[in-house]
């Protein structure tokens, strides 16, 4: 009998998930494109630095590098207020092909900006602006894709069919860690400089019209079009957020700290960490990244589904533990042991941990807000976490570094953080099994 009713709800899960398959795949590729896209600048911050921020000592061009890898995070919450404000005046489809055509012309842009040698500092104020309109694109993306897959789905798969943002994130993450990899190996440093570094930037951006047409093809969500029918549709969804939301807006903020913060930690902090002051191999450092990210993307379905299961609030505080009690272990053991064997430990526990959370968090953010709100909402929340937590983490921990002489001072930015969301998750409600109203 109990034989019988799993292969019911293998069934009914596998029906489900082919009803919105085009659901799943266009904000899958569409967070893939833009996550790649977004990250590269990071992951090439050395060869950026040098192009646009020349200076005798490398840790100052790196870190001015990393401060504008950092800027385009200040231009997500403009970002989440305008996409948001036409997400949940006009529709969800629409706002979210906006990000997809902004995030395409703003790296393709960033790959031909002209260095500081050829045009001075014309080129650095271009870079900032192309970073800038990155940031504007990433601010409605997130949000709107999290909440257009939330409302697609069915309540008791909402954390499965969610992880599938992530899992398109952390293919762009591993996309992204080949990709430096293999161009460190296959140029020269000078060419790598000049030029090696830009390839990423104007390929990437011929993905975007691809990600756009499959979200020009899908229908707008259930949840919003009864919404519309309903004329249940705020004018000013800023003004509700702020006025009604508050507090979700809050606990938003504090759960998507430990999500961020691991994010750009270890994808992007880590690589450079490694390379420029523990002295490791560079393509060691983007291979190893690489293969935490395979574990990244196996585990994050498992955990959504697991969500769906056990409940969201337990997921943020697992992580929250889980990051509090090893990170200072992990970088203790690689800057005792810094070579490939280390960083590989340290990006495999990272990758575990990360999932735990990361695979349930759209679910829990969407299920925090009301339809009419809900895109502005979700996307100003979670922008703000970015920018506080997440966007300049890299440049802090490096910052941290180099100004205390502490090697093991980035595991102490972590582990406060993972206190913050640990107290954040205590003021969730479970949602998990209710039908989005």
């Amino acid at each position: 009998m109990s034989t019988n009713g799993s292969q019911v709800n293998v069934l009914q899960a596998t029906g489900e998930l082919k009803a919105i398959r085009w659901v799943i795949v266009s904000c899958a590729l569409g967070q893939l494109f833009e996550v790649f896209d977004f990250l590269m600048f990071g992951l090439f911050a050395a060869q950026i630095g040098r192009a646009f921020f020349p200076n005798a000592d490398p840790i100052i061009s790196l870190l001015s590098s990393l401060a504008t890898f950092g800027a385009g995070f200040l231009m997500r919450p403009l970002g989440a207020l305008v996409m948001g404000y036409f997400g949940d005046r006009y529709g969800r489809k629409h706002a979210l092909a906006a990000s997809i055509a902004l995030m395409a012309a703003a790296t393709g842009l960033t790959g031909l900006v002209p260095p500081y040698a050829a045009v001075g500092v014309t080129g650095t104020v271009l870079l900032v602006a192309c970073r800038l309109l990155q940031g504007f694109s990433m601010g409605g993306e997130w949000g709107g894709a999290a909440t257009f897959l939330s409302e697609h789905s069915p309540a008791a798969r909402r954390g499965l069919v969610g992880s599938f943002q992530a899992i398109g994130g952390g293919i762009a993450a591993l996309i992204a860690s080949l990709t430096a990899a293999v161009l460190h190996s296959t140029l020269d440093e000078a060419s790598l400089n000049a030029w090696g570094w830009r390839v990423p930037f104007i390929v990437g951006s011929f993905l975007g019209p691809f990600a756009l047409y499959l979200r020009t093809r899908v229908s707008e969500t259930p949840a919003f079009t009864q919404a519309m029918s309903a004329h249940d549709v705020t004018r000013v969804p800023l003004k509700d957020v702020l006025s009604q939301y508050g507090g979700a807006v809050a606990t938003a903020i504090g759960i998507s700290a430990i999500s961020v913060t691991l994010q750009y930690m270890y994808v992007v902090f880590l690589p450079a960490y490694a390379t420029q002051t523990l002295k490791i191999d560079q393509q060691v450092a983007f291979y190893t990244s690489a293969i935490g990210s395979v574990i990244n993307i196996a585990l994050l379905p498992v955990m959504g589904a697991l969500s769906d299961r056990i409940g969201r609030r337990v997921m943020v505080v697992g992580c929250a533990f889980f990051s509090l009690t090893t990170t200072y272990p992990l970088f203790l053991l690689l800057v005792h042991f810094p070579g490939s064997s280390g960083l590989l430990a340290v990006q495999v526990a990272s990758n575990i941990i990360q999932p735990v959370f990361t695979g349930a968090i759209g679910a829990i953010l969407a299920e925090l807000f009301v339809t009419k709100v809900r895109y502005t909402a979700l996307s100003l929340s979670y922008a703000i976490s970015v920018i506080t937590f997440g966007g300049f983490s890299p440049f802090i921990a490096t910052f941290l570094v180099r100004n205390t002489g502490d090697l093991l001072s980035p595991a102490y930015l972590v582990m406060g953080v993972s206190l913050i969301s640990g107290v954040a998750a205590m003021f969730v409600k479970e949602r998990g099994r209710e039908v989005l109203a």
